[in-house]
């Protein structure tokens, strides 16, 4: 099954690290794979294209179906693999109810968490404003807080006391944060969080291999 499945992936990439994360749980093993670099901009290249015209990472083949929206491909691997490795959606109807709404609010965290992150990459520096910094920042602290209030209602993970597909798919945005200076003070049930789905082996098998050797620059240490 895995030997059918590819998977062209960036370190450190949440959306990437979803679906790595995911194949793990699902005892999927053995898939084809390859490393590819942000920084030459390979994710540019031909082989990428060919399989996401965007030109983005990840880019996932399973067997003819081509899935390279994070949220898709796990979905997919959730349903086809319903018996193999670990089940990821709850029968329960409440913790069902809880994970799906954590994974879609995932968007909001990740949106906020782009924008007071990359703003000066992304905004040209004459159009740049202080008091755009600042919202930003802002509007990630409020975002982060009402996490914080999530996390201190739950048992361990997000939608209780199980690992579901809402951890898969918002755990990598909040090991990314803690990366780049989160600071676990100010956040501890999110760093609480953090640190005990680490060992995780679906998590550790998969963790990104540049941050192993590299710490992240401070890029959220006032947020």
């Amino acid at each position: 099954m895995a030997k059918d499945m590819t998977l062209l992936w960036g370190s450190g990439s949440p959306p990437c690290w979803r679906i790595q994360i995911m194949l793990e749980e699902k005892q999927l093993q053995g898939y084809n794979q390859k490393l590819l670099s942000f920084e030459k901009k390979e994710h540019k290249s031909q082989e990428v294209l060919d399989m996401n015209p965007r030109g983005q990472l990840p880019a996932f083949k399973c067997g003819n179906h081509i899935l390279n929206e994070s949220y898709a491909a796990c979905f997919f691997l959730e349903n086809q693999y319903k018996s193999q490795g670990n089940k990821l959606i709850p029968d329960s109807p409440d913790a069902q109810a809880l994970m799906y709404q954590r994974m879609f609010e995932a968007f909001t965290l990740s949106q906020k968490m782009v924008d007071a992150m990359y703003y000066n990459f992304k905004v040209p520096e004459e159009e740049r404003h202080d008091s755009a910094v600042q919202r930003n920042k802002e509007a990630l602290t409020a975002e982060l807080k009402l996490w914080e209030g999530y996390l201190n209602k739950t048992d361990c993970c997000l939608a209780g006391k199980e690992f579901t597909l809402a951890d898969v798919l918002v755990f990598p945005y909040i090991a990314y944060m803690f990366h780049y200076g989160l600071s676990s003070e100010r956040y501890p049930a999110l760093a609480k969080y953090y640190t005990s789905l680490m060992d995780r082996p679906s998590i550790k098998a998969t963790w990104p291999p540049y941050w192993k050797s590299t710490s992240g620059l401070d890029m959220l240490k006032t947020v």
